[in-house]
């Protein structure tokens, strides 16, 4: 399972750049790594773990701007096509995660 975040975040005023740079930050820390500027992914082992993230995820959203979460399975995510300019180039391998229980 991969979770995406996707979002879009007023950066106008010193406030909104530190409230978007809080909310990277959140994200990096929790594991997640960024696919593109302003849209983040993490690989879950379940459904289970999916949830958790996503639900301090949502605990962090900043006040303006807009945030989507989605979810989808691995077979989903490798057949993503990936090109940079015209050249088509592999996804690239998800980094090793360990989960103590």
């Amino acid at each position: 399972m991969w979770v995406l975040v996707l979002f879009d975040l007023p950066t106008e005023t010193k406030t909104e750049r530190r409230a978007a740079s809080r909310f990277r930050k959140t994200l990096l820390d929790d594991g997640f790594a960024m696919f593109q500027f302003s849209i983040y992914l993490r690989f879950c082992a379940s459904r289970e773990n999916a949830d958790v993230h996503i639900k301090r995820t949502k605990n962090q959203l900043p006040k303006k701007g807009k945030v989507c979460i989605m979810q989808i399975t691995d077979k989903q995510f490798g057949m993503i096509e990936l090109f940079h300019g015209q050249k088509e180039t592999a996804p690239e391998k998800p980094s090793q995660q360990l989960e103590l229980f």
